[in-house]
């Protein structure tokens, strides 16, 4: 595994987190560097057709070596690394046969990554595991999963033997900003489907996300010496609040799992004249997340009615549920669970609470489900990854091509 844990850690110590703020592609000229980085090394492995487009998008083929007719499948992973936490300057830090207890990340700033908070690490005692140095996020979202997919492609080129039809693979800018599938090119990748490599805990198999909104409100007041306001003062603080406080309360992230969709107000600015308030919608169910958007929109008129016609709305659909489009070809899920289940893996289906490039991808004509990279916690100083679990990703990512070739000979 010394192969996989130096090809990661060379990877995470390139910074390269994207910019929401930033209208380029890449969002930030940093993404680059690992962009350039993986075209190199996926010719020095032996990978065919490399490419790296004007917007950092990089390809590459793993030749077929049948001589039939086997689907070009592919394998996708971004490169980016989120925004929210510091992404400079990554410090990785080794841990070889976890004891199961308190991993002090910082000693200095007395920060510790314990399974008394963090449950899931109780699962990983006995392994290596990657962690920060508690001042950096460690960026295994999905510099785990790019790990995995190098390291496959480099398996198959090294073993002949193993099957296997055209394989195409991809790495992204900009996926954690939501733009990581906006420039990609469906017809030039020229795969009948793919995967994304960007899951947490080993076994995840993904085909479901939420329905996807943003959602801004802006109210323009009327500020007026308070002493003489009656009648004439119109105040859109106080107006925005109201609308938050007309929220059905307990349909908030803090209050929702598994299915359960919800609203998310995460930003609000304002004074007299001026408010804003911005969030987001989110919900697995179609007729539910249009029934949600129709809520706000039904509360907005209402207070339109009261205050008149200084309330603006804004709700832009940003993505939606893939399973739409997956259930119509779920061979490919159950090739993916067969891999796992052949790798005495088991197979944990559930629906992303969150967004994937796959959804993005789906509805671009590449049907995409998403599959376990490793990582836990990610964004964040207390984020690690297992090294076991990205080996078996790469033993996932193997078995699937392998198992794509024979079902499509009738062997499977």
């Amino acid at each position: 595994m010394q192969n996989i844990i130096d090809r990661f850690i060379s990877y995470v110590k390139i910074d390269t987190q994207s910019d929401p703020n930033s209208e380029t592609t890449p969002s930030t000229e940093k993404q680059w560097n690992l962009a350039r980085k993986l075209a190199e090394e996926l010719k020095a492995i032996g990978l065919e057709d490399v490419s790296i487009d004007e917007n950092a998008y990089v390809m590459a083929t793993l030749p077929s070596n049948l001589n039939r007719e086997v689907p070009t499948i592919g394998f996708i992973s971004h490169f980016d690394t989120s925004p929210d936490f510091n992404g400079t300057n990554v410090n990785p830090q080794i841990i070889h046969n976890y004891d199961g207890g308190d991993i002090i990340l910082n000693e200095a700033e007395e920060i510790v990554l314990s399974p008394n908070y963090f449950d899931d690490l109780k699962q990983y005692k006995g392994q290596t595991i990657i962690t920060t140095d508690g001042t950096t996020l460690l960026g295994a979202d999905d510099k785990a999963g790019i790990t995995e997919i190098v390291t496959a492609m480099e398996y198959l080129v090294n073993n002949p033997h193993i099957h296997h039809g055209p394989v195409r693979v991809a790495f992204t800018p900009d996926e954690e900003i939501g733009r990581g599938a906006h420039k990609f090119d469906v017809k030039k990748f020229g795969a009948q489907w793919a995967y994304t490599m960007d899951g947490s805990q080993i076994g995840e198999l993904e085909y479901e996300n939420f329905n996807a909104a943003g959602v801004k409100i802006t109210v323009k007041g009327k500020s007026v010496h308070p002493g003489y306001a009656k009648g004439k003062m119109i105040n859109a603080v106080m107006i925005a609040t109201e609308f938050l406080s007309m929220m059905p309360k307990k349909e908030m992230p803090q209050f929702t799992h598994h299915r359960e969709g919800f609203f998310h107000f995460y930003d609000f600015k304002g004074d007299v004249e001026y408010a804003e308030i911005n969030g987001i919608i989110r919900d697995h169910d179609r007729d539910k997340f249009d029934a949600r958007k129709e809520l706000i929109e039904r509360i907005i008129g209402d207070l339109t009615d009261r205050f008149g016609n200084i309330i603006s709305l804004e709700i832009k659909d940003q993505y939606y549920n893939m399973k739409e489009k997956i259930e119509p070809v779920m061979h490919i899920v159950d090739i993916a669970e067969q891999a796992m289940l052949d790798l005495e893996i088991e197979p944990l289906i559930k629906p992303i609470r969150g967004g994937t490039d796959g959804s993005q991808l789906s509805y671009m004509g590449l049907p995409c489900p998403n599959i376990f990279a490793g990582g836990h916690n990610f964004h964040g100083r207390y984020e690690y990854v297992p090294v076991e679990s990205m080996k078996r990703a790469t033993d996932v990512i193997v078995k699937i091509v392998e198992l794509t070739a024979k079902y499509y000979n009738n062997e499977s």
